[in-house]
């Protein structure tokens, strides 16, 4: 359900499902640069009917009152969940042919389809467009080998209106490395400030970095993603998460998914949950 692809599946539209490395998502070399504007993957697509929450957030509050829900809502322990991301080149070799810039867009919505007494309303949809600063990079490091470096202009918000919008602004830096069949990015970002703050703790609770550890093996792919505040004195908060993607048949595949902590939507981030879920993987990271 969630993570950043390398070693995954291409072709984002088409019916064909290949292995591809992070040379090839990223056109980090030569051989493996395309033209611009062409849909590529991003983070990984997915459609689940089947999450499960062992503690569904009712009651959405923030640090200032006037982002604070004055009621209950009985959301349902179970609901559907599916993200959708995408990424395309917008210009090819800039700061003297050595990056690229990239837009992507990724949404992520979470739907309460067996919650009859609501009519099965949409809980929450995230979205988080992103402009991408992106460096091809070659040297070794700590036995992995450094594969790109870049920076990031991230927004996130759920357009909602009061008292449950949520949004912030982040520059993040990235950093891809691999050795075989391992893969690792890593994400610390700067919270820019918002005058109108409609969420003052997030960083606190879903973190100030991220990073992502892919294992791929015959068609199999672990992946462990987790964010922290990069606090001592955090007590527990930010979230961990773990996908093992399976091939079922033909290009077929499911996605087993555990979460645990703050932050699984917007409107969630200084909620704590453990959630379940089960769905049909279209994209891996």
């Amino acid at each position: 359900m969630i993570t950043y692809q390398c070693a995954a599946q291409t072709q984002l539209f088409s019916g064909e499902v290949r292995s591809t490395s992070m040379a090839e998502r990223w056109e980090l070399d030569t051989n493996t640069r395309k033209k611009t504007f062409l849909i590529t993957p991003y983070k990984p697509v997915y459609i689940t009917a089947g999450r499960w929450s062992n503690n569904p957030n009712e009651q959405p509050v923030s640090e200032n009152p006037n982002y604070s829900l004055p009621f209950k809502v009985d959301y349902g322990n179970y609901e559907a969940k599916f993200q959708l991301s995408f990424k395309t080149k917008v210009i090819r070799g800039v700061f003297f042919n050595h990056g690229d810039l990239w837009v992507a867009y990724t949404q992520k919505s979470h739907w309460q389809i067996y919650n009859k007494n609501f009519s099965r309303p949409f809980r929450e949809t995230n979205y988080e467009p992103e402009v991408i600063l992106n460096f091809a990079t070659n040297f070794n490091l700590l036995g992995f080998r450094t594969r790109m470096f870049g920076l990031i202009f991230n927004h996130q918000s759920n357009g909602r209106s009061l008292p449950l919008s949520r949004s912030w602004n982040r520059v993040m830096l990235q950093a891809g490395f691999e050795n075989r069949r391992w893969n690792i990015f890593l994400r610390p970002w700067y919270r820019l400030p918002d005058k109108e703050d409609e969420n003052p703790a997030i960083a606190d609770y879903v973190g100030r970095a991220e990073a992502v550890v892919i294992y791929n093996i015959k068609g199999h792919q672990l992946a462990l993603s987790g964010n922290h505040p990069l606090k001592f004195n955090n007590r527990g908060r930010g979230r961990i998460q773990f996908d093992w993607t399976f091939p079922v048949v033909s290009n077929l595949k499911i996605n087993l998914q555990l979460a645990d902590g703050y932050g699984e939507t917007l409107v969630d981030y200084n909620h704590k949950q453990t959630t379940i879920g089960v769905s049909v993987a279209l994209i891996e990271w």
